[in-house]
C-alpha cells in the first residue's frame, strides 16, 4: 500500500526535486494560467483581432518557467551530489 501511495503522491515530485506541496503549487500555477490561455484562445478563435499575441506569449512564458525550473532543479541536484562527494571524501 505504501508503494502505491508513494507512486501516486511522492515519486514524481521527488524526481523533480520538489516536495509534494511545492509541486502542487507549481501545478496549480500552470493550471490557472492554462485556463486563462484557454479563454484567450477561445475568444481569439471567434474574434481574430482580439488577443492576437496573448496566447503565444502565455505559452512562451509557461515553457520558459518550466525549463528554468527544470534547470534550477538540475543545478540543485548537482550541488547536492558534489556536497555528498566532498563529505564522503
Amino acid at each position: 500500500m505504501k508503494k502505491v501511495i508513494d507512486g501516486l503522491f511522492l515519486d514524481h515530485p521527488q524526481s523533480v526535486n520538489e516536495t509534494y506541496f511545492q509541486h502542487m503549487g507549481q501545478a496549480l500555477y500552470f493550471a490557472f494560467h492554462m485556463c486563462i490561455g484557454f479563454f484567450v484562445c477561445l475568444c481569439h478563435a471567434f474574434i481574430p483581432g482580439a488577443f492576437e499575441k496573448t496566447g503565444s506569449k502565455l505559452v512562451t512564458k509557461l515553457h520558459d518557467r518550466m525549463v528554468q525550473n527544470r534547470l534550477r532543479n538540475l543545478a540543485k541536484q548537482d550541488s547536492i551530489r558534489e556536497n555528498t562527494k566532498t563529505n564522503l571524501a
